[in-house]
This record gives structure tokens, sequence and C-alpha cells, in this order.
């Protein structure tokens, strides 16, 4: 039987097994930890946090039939497969241009995501597994919350998403402190292998489609 403390702590430790799994939001955590700092890491996850609250209140309101659907899954690995896909391309395509010079840094506009709110929602969004967790998993867990009203729902986010914010800027943590003794070759190689990946985990998306027709 769940009471509230089973609640947050079951949310915090199936959503951290979870985040501590290779994905998108990882990659780009480590591509952009490693060019702007420790912040990115909990910016990325405030938008991810953004688009998952939109999500969960979409849910409450009547979405998770649709969240359901072979066709909006379907959908969704095509648009998500193909925009991991391109955002791999651009990473790949970007990296020789990129730095970890101090100075240069500064003066340097072009950055792998001007907005890294932004991008915390998009890359999440652009991953078909984070709809597929959200449909069942996270149905799941949301339909136990509200039987204890608002708090209950509540509780299930914030242990929720306090395991994202802990991996994430763990990881953008150890990345920063990490690019100071980093040549800029070995970044370069870095930021293409997390281009390559995304392309792959798009490919691999875009090819389980014949599942969905």
């Amino acid at each position: 039987m769940f009471d509230l403390p089973t609640l947050f702590f079951t949310s915090f430790v199936i959503t951290l097994s979870g985040a501590m799994m290779p994905g998108p939001l990882l990659t780009v955590t480590i591509a952009n930890s490693a060019k702007k700092g420790f912040w990115e890491g909990p910016i990325l996850v405030l938008g991810h946090g953004i688009l998952e609250l939109i999500l969960v209140i979409s849910i409450l309101l009547g979405l998770s039939p649709i969240l359901k659907s072979s066709t909006f899954i379907l959908l969704v690995s095509i648009v998500g497969g193909s925009m991991l896909i391109y955002m791999g391309y651009d990473m790949i395509k970007s990296a020789k241009n990129l730095t970890l010079d101090a100075k240069q840094i500064k003066n340097n506009e072009k950055l792998l995501y001007k907005s890294s709110i932004i991008a915390g929602a998009v890359v999440s969004l652009a991953n078909p597994y984070w709809i597929l967790w959200w449909a069942t998993i996270g149905m799941g867990y949301l339909m136990t919350a509200i039987k204890f009203k608002i708090i209950g729902v509540t509780i299930f986010f914030t242990g929720h998403i306090l395991a994202d914010l802990a991996w994430y800027s763990l990881v953008s943590f150890g990345i920063s402190k990490g690019k100071r003794i980093m040549k800029d070759s070995t970044y370069h190689a870095i930021i293409k292998l997390c281009g390559l990946f995304l392309i792959i985990f798009g490919g691999y998306f875009l090819y389980g489609i014949k599942n969905h027709i």
C-alpha cells in the first residue's frame, strides 16, 4: 500500500534509474556543460521539468488516451527520430568551430543551443522513449498519486524532478570541472561522438516505426 513517503522515494529512485541510462538529454548535458559550465545541467532540467509539468497537467485534464494511441506514438517516432538525427548532424558539423579556450568562448556567440531551457524541453520532446515512459510507468504513478489528490501529485512530481536534477547536476559538475584540462581536439571528438550518438538514437526510433504500422 502506497503512502506519501513511499510515493516520493519510489518516484525518485525509478526516475533516477531512467536518468542514468544514456539518452539525448544526457548527451546534450555533456556537450553543453563542457562549453558553458556547470549551470547547464540544472537549466536543461528546468526546461525538461517545465515540459513535464505541462504534460502532467494535460494528463490530469484527460490527455492519457491520446498518449497511448499507436497513431500518436508513430507520429512522435517520426518527428522525434528525424529531429534527433538533425541535431546530431548539426553537432558534428559545428564541432570544428568550437573551443574550450576561455577568452575565445567569451567572444563566441555561437553556442550549441542558445536557449538551454528550450533545449531541455525540445530534446525531451524529441525522444520517443520520453512519451512511452509517461504513457506507461509515469501514467501508472500519476494514477496512484491522484488518490492522494493534489498533495500526492505534488510529491510524485517533486521526487521525479529532484532525481533528474541530482543526476544531471552531477554530470554537469564533473564535465565542467574537467573542461579546463581538456584539449580542443579532445573536445571536438566528444562533440562529434555525442552527435553520432544522437544520429544513431534517432535512426533507431525511425527503424522502430515498423512496429507501429
